[in-house]
């Protein structure tokens, strides 16, 4: 068993040769992909892979802690293969997303003795790359 195959056997998910396609390519490239980038670059390899074969995929690998929903774009749902707890940034100009590290209880009060399990902290604004441009 290669180590894709275990890392989803971990989240209670049982590998095809889909599954661990899809899970290499989020884990591979953080570029915070939609369903469609990834079935655009992986039905090369895999021709009988299906659109809905991708977005179901995503879906179950959400649902089981294995990737995360990434709201930031209005317009396209987009998944993210790294759990570690990060925030994220997208660039108006570009559409570029990047993660950005945060301690999200820097920004609770100190009085807060609750339990968190979950946040979701975008940033928008212009990434270096278009700064740069602009200058």
């Amino acid at each position: 068993m290669d180590s894709t195959s275990i890392h989803l056997t971990g989240f209670g998910i049982r590998p095809s040769v889909q599954r661990i396609a899809i899970m290499r390519y989020l884990l591979k490239n953080k570029t915070h992909p939609t369903a469609d980038e990834v079935y655009e670059v992986l039905r090369r390899q895999i021709p009988t892979l299906s659109k809905t074969t991708v977005y179901n995929t995503l879906k179950l690998f959400v649902e089981n802690g294995a990737a995360v929903f990434v709201g930031i774009d209005e317009k396209n749902a987009r998944f993210d293969g790294v759990l570690e707890p990060h925030s994220h940034f997208r660039c108006r100009e570009c559409g570029c997303i990047i993660d950005v590290p945060m301690n999200v209880e820097n920004f609770l009060p100190k009085e807060f003795r609750g339990e968190i399990d979950e946040y979701h902290f975008y940033l928008k604004g212009t990434c270096e790359n278009c700064k740069k441009r602009r200058a």
